[in-house]
Parts: structure tokens; sequence; C-alpha cells
């Protein structure tokens, strides 16, 4: 895998004659929207498989490798019949492996919504382990309010991913509702509806497991949780259910606000199967312009995280997705989400050049509207995308998790097939 970015003045066809590449093998790999108006600043993934090479006169395997940018160990390995031997012949053919070597398996999460499209959906399946459709909106009483998961369900069984239940509490209208998680957290009755219902759903619906995403819990109800998901998890394993809950990014134990201090990271990663940090969202859409997952910031959680669960327990999360902030920032405002495709295509449409910031390793672009008013864009490409799952393996993790799939985002699942195989459990 090379991550090609456009200069000024360059063109598909020159860049696939640059790397040997055919020109409609990467326009269909990137699955660019307009391959014949690219982007400066645009990302591209150049995957070049494996190749072969007729070795000249000369040549030894020290000048091939360094030629093609891999090892020696690499192409023995990537030619059995060369035995280890040094002894190579003029006009003989060698398999030279992709440059890019991969760093081991790795576990895939991503949340889908009821609604996504299929046909996105079945584009991303396999690239998947698990697909955690969101969500069932627990109720005051233990009653759960449905939603229409069973093509996604049916869907996922079929692609050998897992689908797992997501249950949270959201309230009518949107927004997690921190009274309502003190009563499913505080009422014994409350909760052995919701544990009948939960088993219920999960055993009529086909579910592999669950996932709990309550936010915004009451800090006095820490504890509340912690018993609540010792329960859940000693209810839910005998019978063959794992367990996962979403986690808000803390840099420390100790860190105060409603978000973060319910959210208790030793207890969670002793008891579940796995956790979901959703690290993101520095940048979101009431707030000032910002990289979403600026990679600075998820290594500080991460350096916290890593101490207290251990980190192959541990999903990153990764957004699928950008803001686009009308400037300056005004308090009150909100920005426009967008997906990362069409955050390229905006900026081919402004006539806009797309930077990049290497401390928060995220691209993005600044423009003028038709009423003249500045605008930056703030989204995610394949050097991003490379920086945040190259940091999963550093920190040794067992996962990363997308939120969400509903728009398509190709170069996300080039950069990751490139560098991971992706475990399935069915």
């Amino acid at each position: 895998m090379i991550i090609h970015v456009v200069k000024n003045g360059e063109s598909l066809y020159e860049i696939s004659k640059l790397y040997g590449v055919p020109y409609n093998k990467i326009a269909d790999d990137n699955e660019l929207t307009n391959p014949n108006e690219l982007v400066v600043g645009q990302t591209l993934v150049i995957l070049q498989g494996t190749r072969k090479h007729r070795i000249l006169p000369g040549q030894s395997l020290y000048i091939i490798a360094k030629a093609y940018g891999t090892t020696i160990a690499d192409l023995y390995a990537a030619n059995p019949i060369l035995n280890s031997s040094i002894i190579i012949y003029p006009g003989q053919i060698i398999n030279i492996p992709p440059s890019t070597q991969k760093l081991g398996s790795i576990e895939v999460n991503a949340y889908a919504l009821p609604g996504t499209d299929m046909d996105v959906l079945e584009k991303t399946l396999p690239n998947l382990t698990y697909l955690s459709i969101f969500s069932y909106q627990i109720q005051p009483n233990g009653t759960l309010k449905g939603i229409n998961d069973v093509p996604l369900i049916e869907a996922a069984r079929k692609a050998n991913v897992a689908p797992m239940m997501v249950v949270t509490n959201l309230k009518e209208g949107g927004g997690f509702d921190s009274n309502l998680a003190h009563t499913i957290l505080t009422n014994q009755t409350v909760q052995n509806e919701l544990f009948n219902n939960i088993i219920t759903t999960l055993k009529d619906k086909n579910y592999y497991g669950l996932d709990i995403d309550l936010e915004y819990i009451f800090p006095e109800d820490r504890e509340n949780y912690n018993t609540f998901l010792r329960r859940v998890v000693t209810t839910l394993r005998p019978l063959g259910y794992p367990v996962t809950t979403a986690l808000a990014p803390k840099p420390s134990g100790d860190i105060k606000g409603l978000l973060y201090e319910a959210h208790d990271y030793p207890v969670h990663g002793a008891l579940v199967n796995h956790v979901i940090l959703m690290t993101y969202e520095w940048g979101y859409t009431a707030g000032p312009p910002l990289a979403v997952s600026p990679i600075n910031e998820v290594k500080k959680i991460l350096d916290y995280a890593v101490t207290v669960i251990p980190s192959k327990k541990i999903f990153m999360g990764i957004p699928n997705y950008g803001y686009d902030w009308t400037l300056p920032y005004v308090k009150g405002t909100k920005a426009t989400a967008l997906g990362n495709v069409e955050a390229v295509d905006l900026a081919r449409k402004v006539f806009a050049s797309i930077k990049y910031d290497y401390t928060s390793q995220a691209p993005f672009f600044n423009y003028y509207d038709a009423n003249k008013k500045e605008h930056v864009v703030w989204f995610e490409d394949a050097r991003s995308m490379n920086a945040k799952l190259r940091t999963a393996a550093k920190y040794n993790l067992g996962g990363v998790s997308y939120w969400t799939i509903g728009k398509y985002f190709p170069q996300a699942w080039l950069v990751q097939n490139s560098l991971f195989n992706v475990k399935k459990l069915l």
C-alpha cells in the first residue's frame, strides 16, 4: 500500500505510470467519483499487489529489495523456491510482495443505524468482525423501544459478522437522559424487566451479544453502574452472550464532568469482553473547529486506558465523518456534518486545496461560500486512517470501532485491510 497525495497539475494517468498500477485499478479501488478531476491534497491508496520481476544481469536480492521498498526476508517469504539461497540467475522470475507488510490480526466493530443503505452495508461487512446496531432505547419501566434490525442482522450473519444488540438511555427526541439512567441503575424492578426483555430480544433476533451504551450518568451513580454491569455480565455470560460497553474518552481516572465520572475504566475492563473508547468529537457539531479525532488527543486517552484495562480488551473509536464550520466561529452556531468522500467532492467544487495537520494527523481545507463566508472543513482521509490504525497496533489494542458506516468510505477499508487481517468469529 502506498498513500499518494495529489500534487498540483497531476493526473490519474501520470500517477498510474509513476507506480506501475493501472489507471482503472486506482480509480476503482478508491471508488473515485471524478477520476479526471483530482483535488490537490487528495489522497489515493495505491494497492500494488504481488508483482513479478525478471532478474537482470548484475542484480542481487539486496538491490531488488531496495528498488521495490521491501526486504530480503520478505522476498524469501514470497518465493519459497529460493529456499533462502543467495544465488539467483538472470532471467529468473520472482514474486515481489506488497511493500506494506501486515501488522497482525484485529477485531473490527462498526455501528450501523436501522436505515443504513443495504448496498453500503454489503460492501462494508467483509471488513468487520462485529456490527453493532444502534439502538434499543430503554424505557423507564424496563421495556425496550424496538427498531427495524432484522435486515441488518440477517445481512451480518450471512457475511459471518457478529451482530451486537445496542441498548442506550437515549430519550425521545434525542439526547442521553441522566434521570433515565438513574432509574435504570437504581430500581431492581426496572432492571428485572429490562433483563428479561434484553434476553428475549437476544434470542428472538439471533444477536451475538450485547453492547451497553449508557452516557451522561450522574457521578453519584458510578457505583450503581458498576453493580448493574456486574449483574448484566453474571446474567448473560452463562447464556453465551458477550458484553461490551461504550466509554467516554478519559485521559485520567479523576477527570470531572457528567460525561466521564461514572465510567469506571478499571471495573469495565475487568468485567466485560471489550470496551469501545469513543475517541472522537473533539471537533463536534456545536463546538469550535477542530479535527474530529486528533491523534495527539487520542493517544492521551490510550496512555491512561492501557494502564487500567487489558489492551486487548480495548477498541479505539474511529469517526467516519467530518464537519464543515462557518468562520469566524460563533458560540451557539452549528457545523454541518458530511462524509469523507463528500468532503473531497466539496473541495473539488469550491476549488480548494486540501491541507494536512501533522499534529492532529487530520486533513482540512478552507473555502468561501456564495455569500462570501469563509468555511473550514475537517475530515478523514487515507493518511489519518493510517495514523489511527497504526496507533491501535502500537498500543497493542484488540480492535477498532467505527462510528458509523452510514456513508461508504472506501479508503478506510483499503488502508485497514493493507495493515491487518480482520478476525471473524462466525
